[in-house]
């Protein structure tokens, strides 16, 4: 049975999380890894690419459930998908042990488990919301501090040195149009 791996994290700032999935997963033998550094709201090429190469006997092994999916209903279509296909989900760090979905009790475990961290999120955000609504009213909230105004110094070295707003944009992970606002004077 040959094992696959997929990582994730959302930002390429996770770079410590991923290394440690990445070494965890290694433990367990598996022999093909994929793994990418994207929301995981987003399009995400690699879990496509993992379902579409996984075969029948095969075993997808995560480190944890939110690595995988976004929500309960999400899990359950991927563990329908592959069930299909004689594939089994392996998550090593689930609740303190390892479900594994070829078994009756991993596969209730895995929905109940499921069910409870999409429910956890959902409090969280909206524990969050409610914060910030607070925070407004009491005219405390500031929220996050624009990435490109952060960077508007660099911006100007960058195009004293010849580069493009394109490649500056690209060096600097910010947008073109934020490149083109700092140079106009717009953002400070």
């Amino acid at each position: 049975m040959g094992r696959l791996r997929y990582a994730r994290t959302s930002t390429a700032e996770q770079a410590a999380g991923l290394e440690a999935q990445k070494r965890d997963l290694g433990a367990t033998g598996c022999t093909k890894l994929f793994v990418e550094q994207v929301s995981s709201v987003g399009e995400r090429q690699q879990l496509k690419a993992a379902l579409d190469f996984v075969r029948e006997g095969d075993a997808l092994v995560v480190t944890r459930l939110d690595r995988l999916a976004r929500s309960t209903s999400h899990l359950l279509s991927l563990v329908e998908d592959l069930d299909r296909k004689g594939v089994a989900l392996r998550i090593l760090d689930f609740g303190g042990g390892e479900v594994d979905t070829r078994s009756p009790s991993g596969r209730m475990l895995l929905t109940v488990f499921a069910a409870m961290a999409q429910f956890e999120r959902e409090v969280m955000l909206q524990r969050q919301r409610e914060g910030i609504a607070a925070a407004k009213i009491a005219g405390k909230y500031r929220g996050r501090a624009p990435t490109a105004r952060r960077k508007a110094e660099e911006v100007r070295k960058l195009k004293q040195a010849g580069e493009g707003a394109s490649a500056i944009a690209k060096q600097l992970g910010i947008a073109r149009a934020s490149v083109y606002r700092i140079l106009a004077g717009d953002l400070s």
